[in-house]
């Protein structure tokens, strides 16, 4: 392996389940790889545990501004959403939200989050009763995040099937780009007419919270852009968790009674799922801000890094028999499936009380739950996930 490769894309490339065997070999004798991408620039790859960390934990020295960096014109629409941001902005828009994802707040949605549950369950039954496949996918791990959303942000009822349409046209790439933007354009057009609505009568969902207490500081659009952030990271990140989720816990029949049968185990089942699954398979780029290295490697200022979530998340240095799903393991708190440092995902409490509530009522409504199909597996995804799972009982 050359000091400079093309850029090999397997950050992006998993093998079922597990990374391909590349990623694994790259972490082991390059702990930064340089990578040439189309025009001549060079990514550096960073795949270990502790280096991720380390360069997701330090806002000094690496940025997140990809609009800054790459210097977009006033006149164009920046990328949007704190991802992209860095202190004191990130700082100023997240305080905002934190308060509205603590556990606290969140308890708020748990019963609506279980009835949302059983009415797809009830569906998922009426369906199969036809004696066909049900897709696992289309009829419970899409529309359930898209929903809690709705919850969450305070979409009013009547309005929430047209927007869990939009939510799944935006990450449906079948259609080719030209559609998913467009599906895009329309969340952030909704959004913006919702939020202006709101403004003139506050409702109960975060959008109402934020307008009552911060409405003078934050106009339309930029409330809708984090609106639209937190349907961009918790839609098709929960989706692909509660498809992948399901699809180990039925190739795993005993791990599956567990779920279903021990109050609790879910806890532990749902935290080791989120590191083996790793569905966002690499971080936000980060920028260096000024001339820097890495293991001995030079970086210069500008130069883009690239954090392997699914490589950190995997490292043997990070315990034993990381390739297995081992539920209650000691560092279980310590993976990054949600990123880290100050980029960490701020609606993680949510994803997780969404599986801890869609795995056990799954598994208890259809204990005889098998894969009825084949099961086909994204591609070079930056989202890693399943594109259907057939399922009977």
């Amino acid at each position: 392996m050359s000091d400079t490769e093309e850029f090999p894309l397997v950050q992006f490339m998993r093998d079922g389940f597990d990374p391909v065997g590349e990623l694994g070999r790259i972490r082991t004798e390059h702990p930064v790889f340089p990578m040439e991408i189309p025009g001549g620039q060079t990514v550096y790859l960073v795949t270990r545990w502790e280096d991720v960390r380390g360069v997701l934990g330090d806002h000094e020295r690496f940025s997140n501004d990809f609009a800054g960096v790459i210097g977009l014109g006033s006149n164009q629409e920046d990328p949007g959403g704190l991802g992209f941001r860095d202190p004191p902005e990130h700082t100023r828009l997240r305080k905002y939200l934190t308060p509205e994802f603590t556990m606290r707040r969140l308890r708020r949605l748990e019963p609506r989050i279980e009835a949302m549950v059983e009415e797809y369950l009830d569906r998922i039954e009426a369906k199969g009763a036809e004696g066909m496949p049900v897709d696992l996918v289309e009829e419970f791990a899409l529309p359930i995040p898209s929903l809690v959303v709705c919850e969450l942000l305070g979409v009013p009822f009547e309005e929430r099937a047209d927007f869990v349409k939009i939510s799944k046209d935006r990450f449906d790439f079948t259609a080719g780009p030209e559609a998913s933007l467009q599906a895009i354009n329309d969340a952030m057009t909704y959004l913006t007419d919702l939020v202006a609505r709101e403004r003139q009568n506050p409702g109960d969902g975060l959008l109402g919270q934020l307008l009552r207490e911060h409405g003078d500081e934050l106009d339309d659009r930029t409330l809708a852009s984090m609106a639209d952030g937190l349907l961009t990271g918790g839609h098709d990140t929960s989706t692909s968790m509660l498809a992948l989720g399901s699809l180990w816990l039925m190739r795993n029949p005993e791990q599956a009674a567990k779920v279903r049968e021990v109050d609790g185990y879910v806890v532990d089942v749902v935290e080791e799922l989120l590191r083996y699954m790793t569905v966002v398979q690499v971080a936000f780029p980060r920028f260096a801000r000024d001339d820097l290295e890495l293991h001995g490697v030079p970086i210069k200022k500008g130069e883009m890094v690239l954090c392997s979530l699914t490589g950190a998340n995997r490292d043997p240095a990070l315990g034993e028999n990381m390739d297995e799903v081992l539920p209650g393991r000691a560092t279980a708190g310590s993976h990054m499936a949600f990123g880290h440092g100050i980029h960490r995902c701020i609606g993680a409490p949510l994803a997780q009380m969404e599986m801890r509530i869609a795995f056990p009522a799954l598994l208890r409504r259809f204990p005889g739950l098998h894969v009825a199909g084949e099961v086909p597996f994204r591609e070079l995804a930056i989202v890693y996930g399943v594109k259907e799972l057939p399922v009977a009982w």
